[in-house]
């Protein structure tokens, strides 16, 4: 991998590859529509380098990444220059050598995902594959009829019916853009103003430096949408700051692990799942962008509760005046996340342009403060630094997610070839009795299951393909379907056995990842609650058709989650815990 000290040749290499893969993805933008099977097959072009070379952790990988990724990028050129031809044969591949083009994506694409995010997904994937090959042979509802070689490979390959289908349009066309928007800001000083902010915020505040956390949580995660570089960044400033208060060990990791895991359902990006959630539903970003704010508010509320619980039989003091930043820090700080994040608004909603368009302006907002630090002096030597750190850590960011969509690519192109996906759908509405709850429970377990093992956002794809239908069958709209999903594929960053965010605090306070992850449960309940709240309470997700109503819904939820918080964290005796939490749960699901 390459690293600080990698030789200046090498390091120029993939700052060049890096500011291409970026241009490329903007360019996209504002060069107008192109072909889909040239901007596709190129994106994939552009991120395999990253993925095989980039990213080989040894020299056994290094010597077979090498090959794979010319063999990757060599095919996915071919299908961009040829994509005319390719266009008239509808799918069917008419000669050997496509065949061995197919063949070869298929496996590049299968090999960088177990690269980038391990065994899970990719094995999924090729069991997807497999059943697609040879479910003819399986007796029963569950096999097919069968599907040609030349026509199942083509429609993944050649069509946009598999790897370039509308998945990886969302990877190419809008999160590639705003994983590029967050690197820029991450590379500023807006994670100084993060903190600042949240310190002024609510730092004196009895609990303070764990309400830092929360905030600063919030305000990263919105960026980065990702909850372990979420516990990385933020945690590297806020778990020292408590443990040096004396929070309890478990309890600091707990209230990083918790509080980063929200940024990926907080507004904008939510982890790139706002996007996906707009190819698959046909919502705009903006509504979809409305209908998960007062969830996602409600999340970090809960855990504030949690914190304050906590406080009430734990010393949780307050940052000491003295180590609060000046109020000329916070104004200034703040401005390098503020003007970039005041152009974006701008541009959706002041403009109307579409959300990719709005970014490409917060781009360029936020490019042109790099030069600046929080003491509004230049330093060219900072600045230069800056853009490399930009430009590697969209280039890295925009492949591990391109991998991730082009290898869960595969299964959706399987589940709608095969018609696997309607089976399922209809197992799941038999397994419930046609009863919505019962569907929603089993869904829940599917996703925490499948969570385990795939990043969210693949969780997210696979299981909204085969419960999202029959949810919606049984009586939700597709927004409140697709949110309750996308929140419960979040279930494993802090569940165990596998739970990624509390693995990475408990190991950065050193403590025991088992009591972290009690502590987090408690402290992140509203992961838990508030997607089933958003069913008993449709009005919290119509915040732009009714306002009143989402508010009235909003309020409820919250009080009932701080009744919860405070019965399971606050309350000693068990009749006590019980009754609380009791209350908490009738406030919230209790008809009206």
């Amino acid at each position: 991998m390459l690293q600080d000290d990698t030789p200046i040749r090498f390091r120029g290499l993939w700052l060049g590859l890096a500011a291409l893969l970026v241009a490329f993805h903007i360019g996209l933008i504002f060069w107008g529509l192109a072909p889909n099977l040239v901007s596709r097959p190129l994106h994939m072009a552009l991120v395999l380098p990253w993925i095989f070379i980039f990213g080989a952790r040894t020299r056994l990988h290094l010597i077979t990444g090498i090959p794979l990724a010319a063999l990757g990028i060599a095919a996915s050129i071919w299908i961009a220059l040829n994509h005319e031809m390719l266009g008239d044969q509808y799918g069917f591949l008419e000669t050997p050598f496509q065949i061995a083009i197919a063949v070869a994506l298929l496996v590049c694409v299968i090999e960088a995902a177990r690269r980038a995010i391990g065994w899970p997904l990719p094995l999924v994937a090729v069991l997807s594959l497999a059943y697609a090959m040879l479910g003819q042979h399986i007796p029963g509802e569950f096999g097919h009829s069968g599907t040609p070689v030349k026509s199942f490979l083509g429609t993944m390959t050649i069509a946009e019916g598999g790897i370039w289908g509308t998945l990886t349009a969302v990877s190419v066309g809008v999160v590639s853009i705003f994983v590029i928007f967050g690197a820029v800001l991450n590379a500023s000083e807006a994670g100084q103003g993060f903190m600042n902010v949240a310190a002024a915020a609510a730092g004196r505040l009895k609990g303070g430096a764990a309400k830092v956390s929360v905030i600063s949580s919030a305000l990263f995660g919105s960026i980065s949408g990702s909850a372990s570089a979420n516990v990385a960044s933020t945690g590297a400033i806020t778990l020292p700051a408590m443990t040096g208060l004396g929070y309890p060990r478990r309890l600091a990791g707990a209230v990083e692990a918790v509080a980063s895991s929200g940024g990926q359902i907080m507004p904008p990006l939510m982890g790139a799942g706002a996007f996906v959630m707009v190819e698959l539903t046909g919502i705009p970003y903006t509504g979809i962008m409305a209908a998960a704010a007062l969830p996602a508010l409600l999340y970090f509320l809960a855990v504030w509760f949690g914190i304050n619980a906590y406080a009430s039989h734990t010393d949780l003091r307050g940052i000491d005046a003295a180590d609060q930043p000046s109020l000329r820090d916070v104004v200034v700080t703040s401005a390098f996340f503020l003007v970039p994040f005041t152009v974006l608004l701008w541009g959706m909603f002041g403009m109307g342009v579409t959300p990719q368009y709005a970014a490409c302006l917060a781009i360029g907002a936020g490019a042109l403060l790099l030069p600046f630090n929080r003491h509004l002096t230049v330093n060219w030597g900072e600045f230069r630094i800056r853009v490399e750190q930009a430009l590697l850590t969209s280039a890295r960011q925009v492949a591990m997610i391109a991998a991730i969509i082009l290898c869960a690519s595969i299964v959706i192109g399987v589940l709608s070839v095969t018609g696997l996906g309607v089976k399922i759908t209809s197992l799941i509405l038999s397994g419930a009795s046609g009863m919505l709850w019962s569907a929603l429970l089993l869904t829940a377990l599917a996703c925490l299951i499948l969570g385990m093992e795939v990043p969210t956002t693949a969780a997210y794809v696979i299981c909204v393909s085969v419960a999202g239908p029959a949810l919606i069958e049984l009586g939700l709209e597709p927004l409140q379907a697709h949110l309750f999903v996308f929140w419960y594929a979040l279930l494993s960053t802090i569940t165990p056995p596998v739970c990624g965010a509390v693995f990475i605090a408990a190991g950065m306070v050193e403590e025991n990842w088992l009591r972290v992850a009690k502590t987090a449960m408690a402290l992140g309940v509203g992961l838990y609650i508030i997607p089933l709240g958003m069913i008993a309470n449709p009005g919290l997700l119509a915040l732009t058709d009714a306002p009143v109503a989402a508010l009235i819904a909003f309020l409820r939820v919250a009080v009932g989650l701080g009744l919860i918080s405070y019965g399971l964290i606050a309350m000693r005796r068990p009749l006590a815990k019980i009754g609380l939490t009791a209350a908490g749960l009738a406030v919230i699901f209790a008809p009206i």
